[in-house]
């Protein structure tokens, strides 16, 4: 009896042994096929980041943004990929937020002066409660510029180019020099392939002035940005934990193509 359990139990572990190797050659033959891409996060450390590290850590192999009680923000902050500015690109990671939490991928962004850790600039929005995880938010600028199932086209600005002459055309949080031009679906109908308190993958594609957000392999909005004063072209690449109520947020998986 006891040389029947000793079989079955070195047949359990070839077996296992078995399977994660073929595991392992599966994950091996798909980072293949992403040909271009480069890890730009090492799951170990913030090397090639810099961000407040009462708000930034490395846990898990992930990278993770967390507010506490003692902590809340008074604005947005973010760690920033030191890696570069990219212009053309397409950024691939996964990512997982809290319930309450609010984040976003900022690129093609410029750094603030006078606020610590802050970026300006084009934001792949990420939200706990999926309203508006998938959308096209310029951070500290036009305000939305899609939300999730449109595909928009941004006009020419013509105004004065003063911060505040730009603000004044931001009506109820989003850009009044947008056309809707498509839809990709209904927000409600993209938002049941959003998971909540679990990972998500998102693939952000910014190829000359047109900008494409996916979420889990669907296009959640489409962007074409004819506007050349406030458009932009390349710039820094950064993360987000939002103002607001104690949240956690993690990212993994980080790369890029250029």
């Amino acid at each position: 009896m006891r040389s029947k359990m000793n079989s079955r139990i070195i047949n359990a572990g070839v077996m296992l042994a078995v399977l994660l190797t073929i595991g392992s050659h599966v994950s091996s033959v798909a980072q293949k096929k992403e040909k271009g891409f480069v890890q730009i996060f090492d799951g170990k450390t913030l090397k090639g980041w810099d961000g407040d590290t009462k708000y930034w850590r490395v846990e898990n192999g992930h990278l993770v943004g967390e507010i506490t009680p003692e902590t809340l923000l008074k604005t947005n902050s973010f760690i920033i990929w030191r890696g570069g500015e990219p212009g053309d690109f397409e950024l691939k990671g996964s990512v997982k937020i809290a319930k309450d939490g609010n984040s976003g991928i900022n690129y093609r962004s410029e750094q603030l002066t006078d606020v610590p850790f802050a970026l300006k600039g084009y934001q792949a929005d990420i939200d706990g409660k999926n309203n508006y995880t998938g959308q096209n938010y310029e951070e500290r600028k036009r305000t939305t510029l899609a939300y999730r199932g449109q595909k928009t086209t941004i006009k020419q600005y013509t105004g004065e180019n003063t911060p505040e002459a730009v603000r004044a055309n931001v009506k109820n949080n989003a850009w009044t020099g947008f056309e809707v031009t498509g839809s990709l679906g209904s927000s409600d109908s993209l938002k049941t392939l959003i998971k909540s308190e679990d990972w998500n993958d998102f693939h952000i594609i910014a190829k000359g002035n047109r900008l494409q957000h996916y979420v889990n392999g669907v296009l959640m909005s489409d962007v074409t940005d004819n506007d050349t004063v406030n458009g932009k072209k390349k710039g820094l690449l950064g993360v987000q934990v939002h103002v607001g109520p104690p949240m956690k947020v993690e990212y993994k998986d980080l790369r890029i193509k250029q």
